[in-house]
């Protein structure tokens, strides 16, 4: 039987590439525990269009 936990999978959308005005997207899917922190996540995560480090914030 499955545990039911409260870790939920979350997407990262980068902040930097929507004002760039370059086609495409960079996306990242990961977890969070949804107790320990309830509001959004920013992570910085590499984004392979712009070539660089970026923050991703999550999105809904």
């Amino acid at each position: 039987m499955a545990k039911k936990g409260s870790r939920i999978q979350v997407i990262l959308e980068c902040t930097e590439h929507k004002t760039s005005g370059l086609p495409g997207m960079s996306r990242y899917v990961t977890t969070k525990n949804k107790k320990n922190t309830p509001e959004r996540i920013e992570l910085k995560k590499y984004n392979s269009v712009l070539k660089k480090v970026t923050v991703h914030k999550e999105i809904k």
